[in-house]
């Protein structure tokens, strides 16, 4: 029997197929494991559970920059040990809380 025959009858030699990469990356400091090498901010947001709503921006930590924004829509090259964070996507100073209401309650 030659080598081509000898796998051809060994189903597991079929079967066998490489891992699928796994990368480490956090978001607002809580560790996840992901396998894709590239991944959608909508993707990105979804990574938690429950995932990131609407009201929260996501960024990438950017060590020794300014940090980035991604859309939804954009494409992060994922690799290890990458960091995101979110923030208020609304920041309205002044709106509600006590300052808030007592400018409302003057403006009567």
């Amino acid at each position: 029997m030659n080598d081509e025959q000898e796998k051809a009858e060994r189903p597991e030699e079929k079967e066998k197929h490489h891992p699928e990469p796994h990368f480490e990356i956090q978001i607002d400091r809580h560790h996840y494991t992901v396998t894709q090498k590239q991944m959608t901010g909508l993707q990105l947001r979804h990574v938690p559970n429950p995932p990131i709503g609407p009201d929260r921006d996501l960024f990438e930590v950017v060590p020794g920059g300014s940090d980035r924004k991604i859309g939804d829509e954009e494409v992060v090259e994922i690799r290890n040990g990458l960091r995101f964070f979110t923030a208020p996507a609304q920041i309205n100073p002044g709106a509600g809380g006590p300052v808030g209401e007592l400018r409302h309650a003057a403006a009567r």
